[in-house]
């Protein structure tokens, strides 16, 4: 596998934890400078202390003005060659406790927080030699669970915009790519275990069996795997890979 393009640096939104941090530290390890961005700062700068990254500054990804903000700013410390667009969050109700407000905050966070971040940050990517954008979505992209409907649209939106944007910029050195975990083992997905739970009386255990269930391989995929999968795609050999929708899920799709 081709490593990165030398003395990267990357910028990885929702960089605090679970998936986002984990990116971040395999980003970091394969010899990348790596700025985090978030909204908690306490775990933005516990990722900086692990070693998971270099650089840390707070940002919300549905506010234009913030992001673009942190990324400018990082972009004057070291211009920009990676953006992972990672931040998101899901919440589950039947579609007919589905309301407009519910729709807007998925929308809001999980698809404009990508469209924020990557109008921040391409303009002066496509000035460098080469550029990688990943998205991370989700299998909830790629098809239909019940009860995240508009979980579910979101993600889909976000891989619509994936594969237009990466023809727009198929004649540029920027790739643009989307990785689609199935249930991934992180503090996210310990929220949704309560919620079943909760509604349903069943053991932890259980509830995560419920969901380790749609992946074939009868588990929860690991943030690490997840990690790995964005790596590749940064690499300076992947670039041909632009506009596709990657599964880490086991077989599930």
């Amino acid at each position: 596998m081709s490593g990165l393009p030398r003395s990267a640096h990357a910028i990885v939104t929702g960089g605090g934890r679970g998936i986002g941090r984990a990116i971040a530290a395999t980003l970091t390890q394969a010899g990348a400078t790596v700025t985090v961005l978030g909204r908690d700062r306490a775990a933005l700068d516990d990722a900086v202390a692990a070693g998971a990254a270099r650089f840390a500054d707070v940002a919300d990804v549905t506010d234009y003005a913030s992001v673009g903000a942190a990324i400018t700013a990082a972009a004057v410390r070291q211009p920009i060659d990676i953006l992972i667009a990672n931040a998101g969050t899901a919440e589950s109700a039947p579609f007919a406790r589905s309301d407009a407000a519910l729709f807007l905050r998925m929308m809001d966070v999980n698809f404009m927080g990508v469209v924020h971040t990557v109008q921040a940050a391409l303009p002066a990517m496509k000035d460098r030699p080469c550029g990688r954008v990943v998205a991370i979505a989700s299998t909830a992209g790629l098809k239909g669970y019940a009860y995240v409907s508009a979980y579910s649209a979101a993600k889909h939106a976000v891989i619509g915009l994936v594969r237009s944007l990466a023809l727009e910029l198929a004649n540029t050195g920027v790739t643009v790519n989307a990785v689609c975990p199935g249930f991934t083992d992180t503090d996210l997905l310990a929220g949704s275990v309560d919620a079943i739970m909760k509604k349903t009386g069943r053991s932890r255990a259980q509830a995560v069996a419920e969901l380790a269930k749609h992946n074939p391989q009868g588990r929860l995929v690991t943030p690490s795997e997840v990690a790995d999968t964005v790596l590749w795609l940064c690499g300076e050999g992947a670039g041909a890979i632009t506009g596709q929708a990657i599964a880490v899920a086991g077989g599930e799709i």
